[in-house]
């Protein structure tokens, strides 16, 4: 006989059929009632035992958190909340779970607050919330890449360990096999890179922006989707020093074009979760719901979950340039009466979520293009304007977040690029390989970038970074 996953016992519907499935006990009412679930889907699977002919040795082997293995009459439930359900008349138990163990860890049917599932990762995805984030994740991981092969993408793999910083933060984590309590020295008393294992000094990468771009001035259109690391000292809801990055890069394309496919990738991956997710999505924004209930009405969000990612895909997104925005922001009732905490007074001010949100919430009504930022907030591969003191720039801005995608038509003329690193004095021997695109058949391209946590955040509506990744890495934890 086939083994059947409970997705494919719902989904079938096939009444009066013998089925065998495999999973763990989420819970075990009255010696008789065992709800079952695998991980395909939410909801679990009822199994019912006559208790009368279970041998009692095996009924005290049955418990929450046991891996069992059941064969049974599929038939309609008489029981409220499924409509499917096993008349077992074969279990065995696979693997048992101590009780007294479960008491005291998040497999306990009941409700635990996101800051007690974090202490115990390893167990969590057992959980309704956390078996739907990963889902919702897995699903929008293969839509990612679906999207980019069917758009006649190649997928390239970016270096991890790289000399170069892209984004010029200096904040990376050290990539070394020197010994820390006896470095070699160089005469001035530094430490020589030159005997560590690269010859040189190198670290784990931020982007691997500027490598896609030598794959794209060759094949076209490339994209990357790899781990970025980041040694920033944070611990807000919304840093990782280890997540995941979607980074396209096109050549032959400027930025018209570029807002025009991030647009409609973003469009067609949160699509795709909204056909083929929608049991995950409907929990989690119920879940969402009761969560909101408890907060003040001036912090609750102001769309459901669904109606949020359906605001994505129904809307044109506005595109404006910075110097519209920040026209607009100044004269807002927020900037006015000095609600906002951060004041926009001038042209030049770095924006912040509260400003993203309210031109998208507020003011447009739809997510927005900002393009043609000040250059000098911005990061020195990209393309100066004809004002020279503006970038061709553009960040999208999502209800709820803020900014969600940064990206840029790329610098390609190569004195500019070089102007404009020594201004910033990035040597030129350190990026000589990128600079010779600009020398090799130099021509317009464009990318951008979207860290996929965010994005996992803005699909679930999970209000905390550290709870649609498996397992967080930030500051002072690397546990798991």
């Amino acid at each position: 006989m086939i083994l059947s996953t409970v997705a494919e016992l719902f989904s079938s519907g096939k009444k009066h059929t013998v089925v065998e499935v495999k999973g763990w006990v989420k819970s075990f009412r009255a010696n008789r009632f065992i709800a079952l679930n695998d991980g395909s889907t939410l909801k679990p699977l009822q199994c019912v035992l006559d208790f009368e002919t279970m041998d009692a040795a095996l009924l005290k082997r049955l418990s929450v958190g046991a891996a069992v293995h059941v064969k049974g009459d599929l038939v309609e439930s008489q029981g409220k909340g499924q409509t499917l359900e096993i008349q077992v008349s074969e279990i065995v138990v696979l693997g048992e779970a101590d009780p007294e163990l479960v008491s005291k860890t998040i497999l306990q049917p009941k409700r635990h607050s996101l800051e007690f599932l974090r202490e115990q990762a390893h167990l969590r995805p057992r959980t309704n919330t956390f078996g739907a984030v990963m889902r919702l994740r897995s699903s929008l991981s293969f839509a990612i890449h679906q999207y980019f092969h069917q758009n006649g993408f190649n997928y390239m793999h970016a270096p991890i360990i790289t000399g170069s910083d892209a984004e010029g933060a200096g904040e990376m984590f050290r990539v070394t096999t020197l010994d820390p309590k006896n470095p070699p020295l160089t005469e001035s008393g530094a430490v020589d890179y030159s005997k560590d294992f690269f010859g040189k000094e190198t670290n784990l990468t931020v982007s691997g922006q500027l490598e896609a771009e030598t794959y794209a001035m060759a094949l076209g259109k490339v994209y990357t989707f790899g781990p970025t690391f980041r040694a920033e000292n944070s611990n807000t809801s919304r840093h990782l020093a280890e997540f995941w990055m979607i980074e396209p890069e096109v050549a032959f394309m400027d930025l018209e074009g570029n807002m025009d496919l991030a647009e409609d990738f973003l469009k067609s991956v949160i699509g795709y979760i909204l056909e083929h997710n929608s049991e995950d999505l409907i929990f989690l924004e119920e879940r969402l719901e009761q969560e909101e209930k408890t907060k003040p009405q001036n912090e609750r969000s102001p769309m459901r979950l669904t109606e949020k990612l359906n605001f994505v895909i129904e809307n044109n997104f506005k595109r404006v340039s910075y110097t519209e925005a920040i026209d607009i922001l100044r004269n807002s009732k927020p900037n006015k009466k000095k609600k906002f905490n951060f004041q926009i007074d001038e042209w030049g001010a770095d924006l912040q979520s509260e400003h993203e949100r309210f031109l998208v919430e507020k003011h447009f009504k739809c997510p927005v293009i900002l393009f043609d930022y000040p250059a000098n907030i911005k990061a020195f591969y990209m393309r100066l304007n004809e004002d020279e003191k503006t970038v061709r720039a553009m960040d999208i801005l999502f209800p709820g977040i803020g900014e969600i995608v940064g990206g840029s038509q790329r610098e390609e003329r190569l004195e500019v690029l070089k102007e404009k690193m020594a201004a910033l004095d990035i040597p030129e021997e350190e990026l000589w390989w990128y600079l010779d695109l600009r020398a090799f058949g130099t021509a317009v391209h464009s990318g951008f970038g979207l860290g996929f946590e965010r994005l996992v955040m803005f699909a679930t509506g999970m209000n905390n970074i550290r709870d649609v990744i498996p397992y967080p890495r930030t500051p002072q934890n690397a546990d798991f």
